[in-house]
Formats: structure tokens, sequence, C-alpha cells
């Protein structure tokens, strides 16, 4: 009996994580949440806010991360973060394609607040040229990408070498998206924005 308590407190763990607000844990991250304005693919707001909730130990990396930039005088610039099941079968409707959009009978990473778009920023918050713009779905955005401006190659390469030092994966057709480790360990929620801001008064 003992040992399946134990072993139902182990596997829970992950699951009463809490969201919490990204930048408010750390502020220097810059945002730009794509999905809370029209410039994205779909051409509408799909967020009612402009948040960066993400699982505990994913902002703490994030924020290592960032630590770790400013000492080169540059920085991370969050395009999105958490995002509900709902949001992500609107968007399976749109572009049914798993290179670029994660089944929602499967969920995606960043359903589970584990996984994080972002890009690179200099010291005065102006992004650094990259191989794409964001939700480019072509193979510019593919990080075996190897043709075009070099600068923005070595700028995609940088980015990616300071995520994976804390722990993150990056995905392979879209050069800004990084899955933290352990993701699957973390459930799959459809909590909207507005009840995680009440949740977090």
């Amino acid at each position: 009996m003992l040992f399946f308590l134990l072993l139902a407190v182990s596997t829970s763990a992950f699951a009463n994580t809490d969201l919490i607000d990204a930048q408010r844990y750390d502020y220097s991250l810059k945002l730009d949440i794509r999905y809370a304005t029209e410039n994205n693919f779909t051409k509408h707001a799909v967020y009612p806010d402009a948040k960066c909730y993400l699982r505990e130990p994913v902002v703490k990396a994030l924020s290592r991360v960032q630590s770790a930039l400013k000492l080169r005088g540059l920085g991370l610039k969050l395009y999105d973060c958490y995002r509900p099941l709902s949001v992500q079968k609107k968007f399976w409707a749109l572009v049914p394609d798993e290179r670029y959009v994660a089944d929602p009978a499967k969920g995606s990473r960043h359903n589970r607040g584990a996984a994080v778009d972002v890009t690179l920023v200099d010291d005065h918050g102006d992004e650094l040229p990259m191989p794409s713009g964001y939700d480019d779905f072509t193979e510019k955005a593919h990080r075996d990408y190897h043709r075009g401006n070099k600068r923005a190659l070595r700028n995609r390469d940088l980015l990616a070498k300071a995520m994976q030092a804390e722990g993150f994966v990056p995905f392979a057709t879209e050069w800004w998206h990084f899955d933290f480790r352990d993701w699957e360990k973390y459930p799959i929620e459809d909590i909207s924005f507005a009840e995680l801001k009440t949740l977090k008064k």
C-alpha cells in the first residue's frame, strides 16, 4: 500500500506545479506575445492578454539563459509560452501539419507550459536577424537550413546553444521553438488566460 502511495505522489508532483508569469519572475525578459495580436499566422488575436505563463522550472531555466546572454549584451524576447488546448485546436484546424502545429489529439508542449517560442535581442531590445520570421512555415525556419544570411544563421545557432545549456531542446522545423526537458511529465492544460489571471490574484 505504501509503495502505491509513494508512486502516486512522485508521478503527480509535476501535475501540481503551477503555471507562473515569466515576466513577474524575471522582469528583464522581453515579451512580444504574437497570439495576443493580429501579427501571427491566424491574422487574429487569440489570446486576451499578452502574458507568458510557464511551469516554474521552465521559467527559472529561462532566467538563467537570460543571465548568461546579458554577459554578451544580448537577451531573450518571448513570442509564445503556455497555450490552452482550445487554442491548439484552432491552430490545427488552420494548419494540420505536425511539422509546424502539434495535433491537439496528442497535445502540444505549449499546452503543458513546457515549451517556449523565443528569439534574441540586443541591449536596446531590437531583434537580431534570423533565417526567417516567426511562424514561417517554410524550410527557412528549419534548423538544417544553411542558405541565406550567414549572420542570421549564426544568431540562430547562438540562440540554440544558449537554450540547450539550460536544458531546452530545439525543435527541428522551427528555429524559435524550444521544449524544456521532462516536458512529457507535465499535464496538458486547457486553462484559459482569464482563469489564470484570476488564479494568480
